[in-house]
């Protein structure tokens, strides 16, 4: 069951996320681009995912974070982000 609780845990994990990564793409690569993209995308459903919340969708809100977070994983796996080999609030590969 979607909680208020549980959306709010999701959030704050994926703001922690977004404040420990950095790009890791050279600036002038095409990849820098794409890792701003994926920041982007991520950094616009956490926003979704806010609003929701603040207007009582807790399944739209959830469905929101876990985009966010999805986008900052695949990211992670991608090498696009050094995350600094954080498994907690990373999916990392290996």
């Amino acid at each position: 069951m979607v909680t208020r609780k549980r959306v709010e845990e999701y959030i704050n994990k994926t703001e922690k996320a977004l404040e420990k990564l950095e790009i890791s793409s050279p600036k002038r690569s095409h990849l820098k681009k794409i890792s701003e993209d994926f920041l982007e995308m991520a950094e616009s459903y956490l926003s979704d995912a806010i609003h929701f919340l603040e207007n009582g969708k807790l399944d739209d809100a959830f469905a929101c974070i876990n985009y966010a977070h999805g986008w900052l994983d695949a990211g992670a796996r991608l090498g696009l982000f050094d995350v600094k080999e954080d498994d907690v609030l990373f999916t990392l590969a290996e």
